[in-house]
């Protein structure tokens, strides 16, 4: 397992991170130094990476998290040190379909960025454009002004936020826009906001306002799985609820998945559709064993392959 590599010399500690390429599968930090192993552990570190890792890919995800702390963490030492600690604005924009994890991350990112002094709560408000956006002049400012209020100390995550603009100049969608732009100045560093969508839309939305691109630096890609990453996910749904799937079950739900993915593969919404239907095969199942009231343990369990349907 690739490690840091942490050299001490003149009462300096360097320490230098693994290539990227090894970070989604190897992230614990070896202090090789007394000194920074008795002051710092990378719990928190530990800790979400640990939360990520029970994530099917997202390599790039983690990466960027990996990153992200290890700015953060050297940025505390350079401020003990007496340095200047570099700022870096952490307002993020997230490009994907639907159930590539999202609004998971968010709630990870959450509990790390407080754990690191970063948010004082690190909680997370899920909203869309409803919540957002009112029905007469004002509501809108007022509506999102208390949402900016209930995220601080935590992250705001907005799904869907290029509906803000799809509206129009006369949309109360923009004065919503508006209004976040503004209390991402009143309430600086006290907030991270998220914008989440589909990325075409997500690519649009912040063409049509200049001034938000600068305003996200960070923006990250949710790829759609591949098919033989919703098998992993849909074989670790399936062992969370204490069941298991047939070699023939295993082949039917690949096929599905694979024909799904050449049909919509647009809206194609990934773990969703796993999740749709590893629970729809449940209930097959529970039908299919209705009137067999001494089924052994291992029926109990087992998914075959017709528990297998489509969902329409």
């Amino acid at each position: 397992m690739a490690r840091p590599v942490i050299r001490q010399h003149s009462g300096q500690i360097n320490v230098t991170f693994p290539l990227k390429t090894d970070l989604a599968t190897s992230y614990s930090i070896t202090q090789q130094s007394d000194t920074l192993t008795q002051q710092h552990k990378h719990t928190a570190l530990d800790r979400v990476m640990k939360q990520l890792d029970l994530l099917v890919g997202l390599n790039n995800v983690k990466d960027f998290v990996y990153e992200i702390y290890a700015w953060l963490y050297i940025t505390q030492c350079r401020k003990e040190q007496g340095l200047k600690g570099a700022h870096q604005t952490l307002h993020m924009i997230f490009k994907g379909n639907p159930g590539t994890g999202k609004t998971t991350v968010a709630r990870i990112l959450g509990k790390l960025f407080q754990e690191m002094n970063v948010l004082s709560k690190g909680h997370l408000v899920e909203v869309e454009r409803a919540d957002l956006v009112g029905e007469y002049i004002g509501h809108t400012a007022q509506k999102t002004r208390e949402l900016v209020k209930k995220a601080l100390g935590g992250i705001l995550f907005i799904d869907e936020a290029y509906s803000l603009a799809r509206g129009g100049t006369k949309d109360f969608g923009k004065e919503a826009i508006d209004c976040l732009v503004k209390a991402m100045e009143d309430h600086k560093d006290e907030f991270v906001l998220i914008l989440a969508g589909y990325p075409k839309e997500m690519e649009h939305f912040l063409s049509s306002n200049p001034g938000l691109p600068s305003r996200f630096p960070v923006q990250l890609e949710f790829s759609n799985y591949t098919v033989s990453e919703l098998l992993e996910i849909a074989e670790l749904m399936v062992f969370e609820r204490e069941y298991e799937l047939s070699v023939q079950a295993r082949n039917k739900l690949q096929h599905f998945l694979a024909a799904e993915m050449r049909n919509k593969h647009q809206n194609f919404s990934n773990a969703r559709l796993v999740r749709n239907l590893i629970e729809k095969a449940i209930r097959e199942h529970a039908v299919r064993l209705l009137y067999h009231p001494n089924s052994s343990k291992q029926e109990l369990m087992f998914l075959s392959a017709e528990d297998f349907v489509p969902l329409h």
